[in-house]
């Protein structure tokens, strides 16, 4: 990586111009116009993809309808979005070493594109998943894509600004996916989830392909097909697994510890396989980036945000549309304001990051979304639609004051000759949480809420008595952040580091 930096950097200025652009950048909080070109489209396509993550919890509702299918089937239209991306993101640090900046963006968009159209076609479930698989394996490519671009070309000083930006994406562009599909479903068929996204997609795919140009410089690296084969083993089952703890309550065969213990079992593999790999620089996934604590610390508490932010956002539209009775619109709008606060805080937060470092917001945060969580285990089916949405609102705000410094400290915390694979890392390791967490909080409700239903409770009181289970779940297991977040610390200046990139 730092070969690749030094390069550019060489190509495009004498050291003296190469330092006077640092400074540029530092003092005035400027980039480049062809940085903050590159940097503005992946950003705007990363968030268009990174939205239908989870535009389809609210139609899960629809779709078992229509389609005649079950609550646990349905949301493999996001688990299998998630469990695809997890697949996938280790792969980019190949793909990001090896290709220029250009083709990779446009593989990704085509993908995507190409998705979005099976869905749209499709004439059942089935395809409606291939569509779904599709589309993820697009969208795992731009957030890795987007964040390499970012260590490469931000200095470390800004970082906290930029990275304020791609929060929004991270976080935001999933919060507003229930309330774009609720307003679509409340007037049209599900299908035009994905017809008014496809023009988008390809209007931002023929932007790159005009616009997008090439800031590294790729060289000659071997993928390992074992490492993928093992990756792909080691999470499917892991998270296929999960969802079959819902399963289990209805009487299915398969008992769930068994995919769960194969992925265990194959997730060492692929552990054991990437250390030897490593040594030589051959690793899919190298994971000398756990030698630094604050990464490590880090990305154990973005992984349980995330499992915190998708579980909350398949959860509560069901609550709402189940156990209070509204309709898939209403579901969205609750959920509205909290996105919009997320993506107003972004950028404040990036700053008072590059101010303050990351304890002063992570500390704040993670006790205001622990108290949310608590609450939310006393909802019943009575319970106000105002303290909902009022309850989503603080969990956003909570939300906000994590993700910029978690993302900052822990991807700043890596040398930069292991950005790519830094970057690969956060990102498996964010869709595997958001999997886990919408499949741990499914299985948990499906499970507290066939109890009550065979004890002879009515239908709405069972499923909010599963509701708050599965938040118990969740609150219990997000006291482990509130911890960590004590921990975590503003990564330092590393003699490695170039001087100006």
């Amino acid at each position: 990586m730092t070969q690749r930096t030094t390069s550019r950097v060489s190509d495009a200025a004498p050291p003296e111009k190469a330092d006077q652009r640092l400074t540029t950048s530092d003092e005035q909080g400027r980039l480049p116009a062809r940085d903050k070109l590159v940097i503005g489209v992946l950003m705007v396509s990363a968030f268009v993809v990174i939205l239908n993550e989870t535009i389809m919890g609210v139609a899960i509702p629809s779709l078992v309808r229509d389609l005649g299918i079950t609550v646990g089937a349905g949301q493999w239209l996001t688990t299998a979005f998630l469990l695809t991306m997890a697949v996938v993101i280790p792969v980019t640090g190949f793909l990001l070493q090896r290709f220029d900046t250009r083709p990779v963006f446009l593989t990704a968009m085509s993908l995507f594109s190409l998705g979005t159209l099976i869905a749209a076609l499709a004439p059942g479930f089935g395809v409606l998943v291939v569509g779904r698989v599709v589309q993820a394996g697009g969208t795992a490519i731009m957030m890795p894509l987007l964040m390499t671009t970012v260590l490469n070309l931000v200095p470390r000083t800004s970082r906290g600004r930029i990275m304020g930006n791609i929060s929004i994406v991270i976080s935001v562009a999933p919060a507003l996916g229930p309330t774009i599909s609720g307003a679509i479903l409340s007037v049209l068929d599900w299908r035009w989830m994905f017809w008014l996204v496809l023009p988008i997609g390809l209007v931002m795919l023929v932007i790159g392909a005009v616009k997008m140009q090439n800031v590294t410089t790729p060289r000659a690296s071997a993928i390992d097909l074992v490492s993928v084969v093992l990756s792909a083993l080691a999470f499917g089952g892991i998270v296929y697994g999960l969802s079959q703890l819902g399963a289990a309550s209805a009487g299915s065969t398969l008992p769930p510890w068994l995919p769960l213990a194969l992925g265990v079992l194959f997730l060492g593999l692929f552990v054991l396989r990437q250390l030897r790999l490593q040594k030589r620089d051959a690793a899919l996934l190298d994971l000398r980036v756990f030698s630094s604590v604050n990464f490590t610390i880090s990305i154990v508490t973005i992984a349980i945000a995330m499992m915190a932010l998708f579980g909350t956002i398949i959860l509560l539209p069901i609550y709402v549309q189940n156990v209070l009775g509204m309709t898939p619109f209403v579901s969205g709008l609750v959920l509205l304001p909290g996105g919009l606060t997320m993506g107003l805080l972004g950028p404040v937060v990036g700053r008072i990051y590059d101010r303050r470092g990351p304890r002063v917001l992570l500390v704040p945060g993670t006790l205001v979304v622990s108290a949310v969580f608590w609450s939310l285990t006393q909802v019943t089916e009575t319970t106000p639609i105002l303290l909902v949405l009022v309850a989503h609102v603080f969990l956003s705000i909570g939300l906000a004051l994590i993700f910029t410094p978690l993302l900052t400290s822990a991807l700043g915390s890596v040398k930069p000759t292991l950005y790519s694979h830094g970057s690969a890392v956060f990102g498996t390791v964010q869709q595997l949480a958001g999997a886990a967490g919408t499949a741990l909080f499914i299985s948990v409700l499906t499970i507290q809420s066939t109890v009550l239903a065979g004890e002879g409770t009515g239908t709405a009181a069972a499923m909010a008595g599963g509701v708050r289970a599965a938040f118990l779940y969740g609150a219990f297991i997000f006291l482990l952040a509130v911890v960590a977040s004590f921990f975590i610390r503003a990564p330092q200046e590393t003699d490695d580091e170039p001087a100006a990139v």
